[in-house]
């Protein structure tokens, strides 16, 4: 049967229990706790509450390049300015406040700047972000009235050793006053993290600070889309209720838990590795989530010839490497890049074995690619 459109009741009572024991203690509130078929909708629904016009101004969303697409696909279709900030590639993609500043003096003039979208562990580009730029990407926000929208689907796929998971909950309300009272939006996904289970459609938000009477209007919204799968709902309920310690299964699912990160670290690695020793090639550490996002360079002629087709150089590429060899990866151009440089986004997923092969063809191929358009 239906549920409550925000999610059966003590699914979320126990969304804010697991979400209180990972930041420490911080207490959660269930009433904040919305779940979803998947993370996708929630934040599509939390980003329509800003669609309107102020001064004869759209509101503005800050969202960095490269991004997930869904943020530049929903701004799009719901009329929003959108604010891109880059990140800096050379420094590990890290997120520079100077290049925050730097986007919303941009746009002072064409639209209203409302939300901050930070995606961390990053899809496309696996960074993990550090406490202290959480920090000041929390300072930021405060300083410029924004609402923090935190993409944090990928926190449990951290690979790099000297990094970690922090929350911008947990930071922010660590920081004290005024941060605390930051306006933010937090998306988790079971599709995602050592569960991946991305066809049955489960995630939730805890929202705070909030006001009351546009909380009311979120659910309002939502009431129309009647319940998130009853079927999703349950499996988030099992993600955030594993095993403990002296039940049956506790050393199973810590075996199992234990192995599949592991192996997502070393197929990670791996990926880097072998990218990084392609002619022209340059990958950064995949640090955290399911990717890798190498830049790679590209002869003259055959920018020339991307151009003659009407396509960016990037996806010219990936359909000559697709056509050729059967191997699909999404283009730069996709997720937005500093115009002039070329990449393409790869997934670690799939087995030792089949990654491999795929490198070497992968490999073989790029040489081929720089003969012929030589």
């Amino acid at each position: 049967s239906y549920s409550e459109s925000a999610g059966i009741e003590c699914i979320r009572k126990h969304v804010a229990q697991y979400i209180q024991e990972r930041d420490g203690g911080i207490p959660c509130d269930y009433h904040n706790i919305i779940l979803w078929n998947g993370a996708s909708i929630g934040i599509k629904s939390f980003l329509n509450l800003f669609n309107e016009r102020l001064d004869d101004k759209p509101s503005g969303v800050l969202i960095p390049f490269p991004q997930y697409p869904l943020y530049s696909a929903t701004l799009t279709e719901f009329g929003l300015a959108q604010i891109g900030y880059y990140l800096d590639e050379d420094n590990k993609w890290s997120l520079e406040i100077s290049e925050l500043e730097l986007a919303l003096r941009e746009v002072k003039d064409t639209c209203n700047p409302h939300v901050l979208v930070v995606i961390n562990p990053g899809n496309p580009t696996g960074q993990v972000l550090t406490r202290k730029n959480i920090e000041n990407v929390i300072r930021f926000a405060h300083k410029h009235h924004l609402f923090l929208l935190a993409d944090e689907v990928y926190q449990d796929n951290i690979y790099d050793k000297d990094s970690a998971f922090h929350s911008f909950k947990k930071v922010m309300t660590e920081m004290g006053e005024p941060y605390l009272k930051i306006e933010l939006a937090s998306f988790m996904s079971i599709s995602k993290g050592y569960v991946g289970e991305c066809g049955i459609r489960g995630g939730y938000s805890e929202i705070i600070n909030m006001d009351p009477e546009v909380m009311k209007v979120l659910l309002k919204s939502i009431s129309a889309m009647l319940c998130p799968t009853v079927l999703g709902q349950v499996v988030t309920d099992i993600v955030v209720n594993p095993p403990r310690p002296n039940e049956p299964s506790y050393e199973q699912f810590q075996k199992e838990k234990t192995e599949t990160l592991r192996s997502l670290a070393e197929r990670s690695q791996l990926v880097v590795d072998t990218l990084n020793s392609i002619p022209g090639y340059k990958a950064n550490p995949a640090m955290g989530a399911m990717y890798a996002f190498p830049r790679f360079e590209l002869p003259s002629k055959a920018i020339e010839a991307a151009r003659a087709k009407g396509q960016e150089p990037d996806a010219f590429y990936a359909f000559e490497l697709l056509e050729n060899t059967g191997i699909l990866v999404i283009p730069g151009s996709c997720f937005g890049q500093i115009p002039g440089t070329n990449h393409f986004r790869t997934t670690i997923l799939p087995q030792k074995k089949k990654i491999k092969t795929m490198l070497e063809t992968l490999k073989l191929f790029h040489i081929k690619f720089l003969e012929k358009y030589s």
